[in-house]
C-alpha cells in the first residue's frame, strides 16, 4: 500500500535573532517533539496561504509579508512529507498576541530542541556560527573548526573552481562563497556551501523572489537602506562595516559600535560585525545588537 504523501505549510517566524518553536502534542505525527507553526495544505489552497492561516489559527498573528525559506521532501516508515517552508519577521507590535504555548529561542539553542528529523535541514540553515573567517587562501579552511565559518573573498575563475573540487563536501558547509563562483558549481557543491556572499550593489539589484529557493545568502552592507533592502528580499544574515577603522580601508568613515546597534535592531535577521575587529570585541558586538563578528587578520 502506497504511503499517504501530504503537503505541508511550515512558518519560520523571527524577532531579533530569535525563533518561534512549540511542542507537538503525543497523539500527533511524530508526537513528543517541538515544531515550528505549520498545518496541512487544504484543497484549493496554496501552500503560503497555508502557512498565513495556520499561524493565524496556532499563533495569533496575522503576517502578511513571506518569504520562500525551502522546500524539503522526507520520507518516514509511514508516510511522506512534503514540507513547503517560509519565513517572516515578527513586529515588536505583535509579540504580545502570540499564544501560549509558543516561545522563542535563540538559534544557537534550536540545536539542543527535539525536532522531528525532517527539520534537520532547516535548523542547520538557521543556525550561525558567530565568527566568519575572511581569508584570500582557501587552504585556510582547515584552520576553521566547525565554531566558525570562512568566507573566501576570491575572484569566480576555473582556477577557483579547480581549487573547490579537491575540497571535501562536508568541509564546504563551513565555507561562503560569492554568487558568480557559487553560480559555476556542480548542484552537489552548491547544496553542501554554508552560504553564498552577495556585494551591497548585487544586493540592491535583487528584488523579492529572486533569491533561490533553499540557499542561504548574506550580503556585504553598509548602510541602513542596504540592510533593510536585504531583509526585504529574503537574505539570511547580512555584514555590517566598517564599525571600525581598517588598515585596507583607511578612507572610509566607520560606522562606530552606536550607528551599527541602530542599524542592526531594525531587521531580524543576524547582522555581523566587520571592520578592524578583534575577537576581544565580540562581547561587545553582541551588546550592540550584532549576532557575531567578522574579519581578516583576528581569526
Amino acid at each position: 500500500m502506497a504511503k499517504p504523501n501530504l503537503h505541508i505549510a511550515i512558518a519560520i517566524l523571527l524577532h531579533q535573532d530569535q525563533v518561534l518553536v512549540g511542542w507537538r502534542d503525543a497523539q500527533q505525527h511524530q508526537g513528543n517533539k517541538n515544531e515550528f507553526p505549520g498545518g496541512k495544505v487544504e484543497e484549493g489552497e496554496s501552500p503560503v496561504e497555508a502557512c498565513k492561516r495556520e499561524v493565524l489559527e496556532e499563533v495569533g498573528i496575522n503576517l502578511s509579508e513571506w518569504h520562500h525559506f525551502d522546500f524539503i521532501r522526507h520520507e518516514y516508515d509511514d508516510v511522506i512529507v512534503n514540507l513547503h517552508i517560509f519565513h517572516s519577521a515578527v513586529p515588536t507590535s505583535m509579540l504580545e498576541s502570540i499564544r501560549e504555548p509558543w516561545q522563542w529561542y535563540r538559534r544557537d539553542e534550536l540545536l539542543y530542541l527535539n525536532f522531528p528529523k525532517a527539520n534537520k535541514a532547516m535548523l542547520k540553515r538557521l543556525y550561525w556560527q558567530q565568527i566568519i573567517k575572511i581569508s584570500d587562501q582557501l587552504s585556510q579552511l582547515a584552520e576553521v573548526d566547525d565554531t566558525k565559518l570562512m568566507y573566501w573573498r576570491t575572484d569566480a575563475t576555473q582556477q577557483q573552481q579547480i581549487e573547490l573540487s579537491e575540497i571535501k563536501l562536508e568541509d564546504l558547509s563551513r565555507l561562503i562563497v560569492n554568487i558568480e563562483l557559487w553560480k559555476k558549481l556542480n548542484s552537489v557543491q552548491q547544496q553542501s556551501m554554508g552560504a553564498v556572499h552577495l556585494k551591497q550593489q548585487q544586493c540592491l539589484q535583487l528584488n523579492k523572489g529572486d533569491l533561490q529557493q533553499g540557499v542561504r545568502y548574506i550580503a556585504a552592507c553598509h548602510d541602513l537602506a542596504s540592510v533593510l533592502h536585504a531583509s526585504r528580499i529574503g537574505c539570511d544574515a547580512v555584514l555590517l562595516s566598517p564599525v571600525k577603522h581598517t588598515e585596507t580601508h583607511s578612507e572610509t568613515q566607520p560606522l562606530g559600535w552606536q550607528a551599527f546597534a541602530s542599524i542592526a535592531q531594525q531587521v531580524d535577521i543576524p547582522v555581523f560585525a566587520l571592520g578592524g575587529m578583534h575577537i576581544s570585541d565580540l562581547m561587545e558586538a553582541k551588546q550592540h545588537h550584532a549576532y557575531g563578528i567578522a574579519g581578516i587578520r583576528f581569526v
